[in-house]
């Protein structure tokens, strides 16, 4: 499938729209981060926040402070999650099954 023509005007629009989403997801990444957030609270609210559902899962994993690539990969393994996965698309047993492994 083709992508649409889009006219100069519609082009600068997405083009805002996409520098807003990676602004808001910087953010979120580094709330968690420094701690301000914990993982649990972010996945829980991934399912209302259009922001957080469309993060990978591994990304915010790897914002926890202590974790990274390979501990994520692990984690990810044990809680049965594909690593492509996107924070929205998790179903309740999956977001409980990774809380857990966590701990």
């Amino acid at each position: 499938m083709a992508l649409p023509t889009l006219t100069p005007e519609q082009r600068a629009e997405a083009l805002a729209k996409a520098a807003e989403a990676r602004k808001a997801r910087s953010e979120l990444l580094a709330s968690i981060k420094s701690g301000q957030q914990s993982i649990d609270t972010v996945l829980s609210k991934a399912k209302d926040d259009k922001t957080i559902g469309k993060t990978k899962v591994t990304q915010l994993l790897k914002a926890v402070p202590g974790l990274g690539a390979v501990k994520v990969a692990a984690l990810l393994e044990k809680a049965g999650i594909d690593p492509d996965r996107r924070a929205g698309g998790l179903g309740e047993r999956r977001r409980v099954a990774l809380i857990d492994a966590l701990k």
